[in-house]
């Protein structure tokens, strides 16, 4: 029985509405707890911009929380997610547009943001940073979004 026939969406690519989706998923799978229902994606590609979800200190080809306790280690992983899915999606680190960074301390900024900058070293996205008072696991300390794009023949 194939992961679409059981209700799951497939693990590569998909295109709905236009967009190319990256890595599909139910929530049912990553919060079963919630017993929530609903499709959604790591990334959507629109024309020639990516829109990248949230990452967080998650490996997303196991869903293993990484960096249990340490916002630095989980913005290192939630940036390489980012990286990742950039490049599935037909962009680079240096496409980035924009950042949005949520802290659920202020005192994981800097060495969240030290993290960060390693990973945009003259690239010079903007950055919008907030501190929430809860992400959607107790473990998960920062989540990072950001917004890129593919760039067209004859542009940088």
């Amino acid at each position: 029985m194939t992961s679409a026939s059981k209700g799951r969406p497939p693990r590569g690519p998909i295109v709905t509405g236009g967009h190319t989706r990256i890595r599909p998923f139910n929530t049912r799978d990553t919060y079963p707890e919630q017993h929530l229902e609903n499709d959604l994606c790591q990334a959507v590609v629109a024309g020639d911009t990516v829109y990248v979800r949230g990452q967080i200190g998650q490996d997303l080809d196991t869903s293993e929380s990484v960096g249990i306790g340490d916002a630095e280690a989980q913005a290192e992983q939630a940036m390489a997610n980012i990286k990742m899915l950039l490049e599935e999606a037909g962009s680079r680190m240096e496409h980035l547009v924009k950042l949005t960074i949520y802290l659920v301390d202020p005192r994981y900024r800097e060495a969240v943001y030290r993290t960060v900058g390693r990973w945009t070293r003259g690239v010079h996205p903007i950055s919008t940073g907030l501190v929430v008072s809860a992400l959607a696991r107790p473990e998960w300390l920062c989540e990072i979004d950001a917004v890129a794009v593919i760039p067209g023949e004859g542009r940088a």
